[in-house]
């Protein structure tokens, strides 16, 4: 009964794709069909690859650079450094906080509207590579301005 089967289907499929009227037509519509098949196929495995690339070049990279070497800036620099990485961020208080580095201490000195915002931007600070010590002048309006020692 299977051999049957088989022989019915290669038949079936023979007088379909060998059909003189229709038969050129449907095997040059296969042939196409599979043809986009396989190229877009090809197209997908190798923007997977360059995807899979791509991530463990990424990977790579950080496995490389966990850590970075301790930099000495020179005062100008960071300053500059610090303005950078302390304002970057829409709707930082830019004219608010005034930056002066000396020897890697960082002092920031302003006013502003309130502590959070102060505790935020003293955290920050101290995170930033070259700054060794942060001194906090900052304070919010209406209250006493800390004094320097």
């Amino acid at each position: 009964m299977k051999r049957f089967g088989l022989g019915a289907l290669v038949g079936a499929l023979g007088a379909l794709y060998l059909d003189p009227a229709n038969g050129k037509r449907r095997r040059h519509t296969l042939r196409d069909r599979a043809r986009g098949t396989l190229r877009r196929g090809g197209r997908r495995t190798l923007r997977l690859a360059r995807g899979l690339a791509a991530g463990s070049y990424g990977l790579v990279q950080k496995a490389k650079h966990v850590r970075q070497a301790p930099k000495d800036y020179d005062d100008a620099t960071l300053k500059a450094k610090v303005e950078t990485e302390l304002f970057r961020p829409e709707g930082a208080p830019k004219g608010k906080v005034d930056i002066n580095a000396q020897n890697g201490i960082v002092q920031l000195r302003g006013e502003l509207d309130s502590h959070d915002l102060i505790d935020d931007l003293v955290h920050r600070a101290r995170r930033i590579q070259g700054v060794r010590e942060v001194e906090n002048l900052l304070h919010v309006s209406g209250e006493r301005a800390p004094m320097h020692h």
